[in-house]
């Protein structure tokens, strides 16, 4: 056990900065050629996938559809280094690439990146996190029963629907923004609109609608799939705690209240390893591409604080039983609690 961990085990309250500074340095630094060579990685990637759906038997279609989607989800990753500055040193470098590679999937970039950049200001803050924010029991018997029933269904067996509900109602809406962040705003939302007139009519005209079915929905379907996934286990098992602002920490919050979940190795390649997301949270800063590397650090330095899962159906099971409701009190409790104390 390290130093470090010792302090943990003492009690003594983890500072963010002091995590941080264990973390090589080497780490943090920009090398354009890997972040190019990960966008041609996610474009070979695309187009294999694409000849798959056009030239393989119909029957294989779920095969290319599943590894279609997940070389799209790539596309998400390498826009989300730009929206986190780590793809290239120049600013608008980022913005381009951002806004690129969320293009193809409806995803305007910015005001994804500014909503994103709360969920890191703010991680596991209860009622803040604008991230698969847990609710506390009040809230939940405060919504209306449409609301209680979409809650119920993404934080139960249906959570792989979850971010396209959050993709479609945050980020389209010009009040979730500040008055100086509109201009921008309405810059993505304007990319992505004209790419779905110009694309969505064409690929109907020349393949029908089963053609737009086939080359963008279900893969549009997997990647989403892999969105939710991700964004759920990044932060939900039973052990993460959530935090009144009070109370809340960010050195705490950003160490252990992030999962790094280990799923099979072809998802991990074709995502960039969006999954090694402790580091991430300690420092957005840090490159997809380094961040096995600064997992290594953490991992050496704090592995008897962090949370460690493989990707399986055990997983996603005790995610959507045990984890609905939030009490600051007493941790998560289950739909079924309600009724019971009722």
């Amino acid at each position: 056990m390290t130093a470090t961990t010792d302090r943990t085990a003492a009690g003594t309250p983890l500072q963010l900065k002091d995590i941080v500074k264990t973390i090589p340095k080497d780490c943090f630094e920009k090398n354009m050629t890997r972040a190019w060579l990960s966008v041609l990685l996610t474009l070979a990637a695309t187009v294999v996938g694409y000849l798959g759906i056009i030239y393989l038997p119909w029957y294989c279609l779920p095969l290319t559809w599943i590894f279609t989607g997940t070389a799209l989800t790539g596309w998400f990753v390498i826009g989300h280094d730009g929206g986190h500055r780590s793809f290239a040193r120049r600013p608008w470098v980022n913005d381009l690439v951002g806004h690129i590679a969320l293009m193809p999937l409806i995803y305007p970039f910015h005001p994804w990146r500014l909503l994103h950049d709360h969920h890191h200001l703010h991680t596991n803050k209860l009622e803040v996190d604008n991230a698969w924010d847990v609710w506390t029991p009040e809230a939940y018997e405060a919504a209306h029963p449409v609301v209680k029933l979409f809650y119920r269904a993404i934080r139960g067996r249906f959570w792989w629907i979850g971010s396209i509900f959050h993709w479609a109602l945050l980020h389209f809406k010009l009040s979730n923004f500040s008055e100086r962040d509109q201009g921008k705003v309405k810059l993505s939302i304007a990319v992505v609109v004209l790419f779905g007139a110009v694309v969505f009519p064409t690929l109907i005209l020349t393949t029908g609608v089963w053609g737009f079915v086939k080359f963008w929905l279900m893969p549009w379907l997997v990647y989403h799939f892999w969105m939710s996934t991700f964004t759920i286990v990044h932060h939900t098992i039973p052990e993460i705690k959530f935090t009144p602002a009070d109370q809340w920490s960010a050195g705490e919050a950003q160490l252990k209240g992030t999962v790094h979940c280990d799923y099979p190795k072809w998802v991990e390649i074709l995502c960039h390893d969006i999954n090694v997301h402790i580091p991430h949270h300690l420092s957005v800063a840090i490159p997809s591409y380094n961040l096995r590397r600064a997992h290594a650090s953490v991992e050496e330095n704090w592995g008897a604080v962090i949370h460690q899962r493989r990707f399986n159906w055990s997983l996603m099971k005790e995610i959507g039983d045990q984890c609905h409701l939030y009490d600051p009190e007493t941790g998560y409790r289950t739909f079924a609690s309600l009724r019971k104390s009722a």
